[in-house]
């Protein structure tokens, strides 16, 4: 593993990102991802870079929106491992990244309901005009080399995904304290204690791991405090 940089400064990254969004151009929106391993802060990163630049110019479309259902999970058998990368619609999330990147109109998002654990269709309108969409999850760089027991297919399509980036940012946090912060949001959604804890040090750890593999092939490394 590369060293661990320094962290920077919000000012700094939204400064990167106002880069990103001022090279897009009619017709070609500027797509950033944000990733890292459940619990790192990539959600408040995509929220704080929108909020910097503001909505004319950039907005945050997530990954969790693609989570498939509860119901698809408890009928393939992978509900106990909910946001493994087999538990997302890749292909769909995919095809909304293209639209995003060459959409003439408005284009409407999923949203992931934490509270109700389930998506929500159409629920985050895209006008044409915003330059920057920043998107963030945990699979944005996943490749043979980070999950080799994927199926090929479903590889490809988290290939497709990557394609759709211009750039790919890789969210570090200390991970005593990711740990921490990944519990607590589970005990605000819902679970006591000790289940919140065995799910942020079981599935979502060994995730957490497979994210990891991909730090490599980020464009940047950020750090968060």
């Amino acid at each position: 593993m590369s060293p661990t940089p320094p962290p920077l400064r919000l000012e700094d990254l939204a400064a990167a990102a106002a880069s990103l969004a001022a090279s897009s151009t009619p017709g070609r929106r500027t797509v950033l991802g944000l990733t890292g391993p459940p619990g790192a802060g990539k959600s408040t990163l995509a929220a704080s870079l929108v909020d910097a630049l503001g909505p004319d110019v950039a907005v945050a479309v997530a990954m969790d929106g693609f989570h498939l259902s509860d119901e698809t999970l408890e009928v393939m058998g992978r509900a106990d491992v909910k946001g493994a990368p087999d538990t997302f619609d890749a292909g769909g999330y995919a095809a909304l990244l293209r639209r995003l990147r060459t959409a003439t109109g408005v284009v409407h998002a999923p949203r992931f309901d934490r509270h109700l654990e389930e998506s929500i269709g159409s629920a985050v309108p895209v006008r044409p005009d915003v330059p920057l969409v920043v998107t963030e999850g945990n699979y944005l760089l996943l490749d043979a080399v980070a999950a080799p027991h994927l199926d090929p297919s479903l590889l490809a399509d988290w290939a497709d995904v990557r394609a759709c980036l211009d750039e790919v940012w890789f969210v570090e946090l200390d991970d005593a304290v990711r740990l921490a912060r990944l519990t607590a949001r589970h005990v605000e959604h819902g679970r006591d204690h000790a289940a919140a804890k065995g799910r942020a040090t079981g599935s979502d750890q060994a995730n957490a791991e497979v994210v990891a593999a991909t730090r490599a092939l980020a464009d940047r490394v950020v750090v968060l405090g």
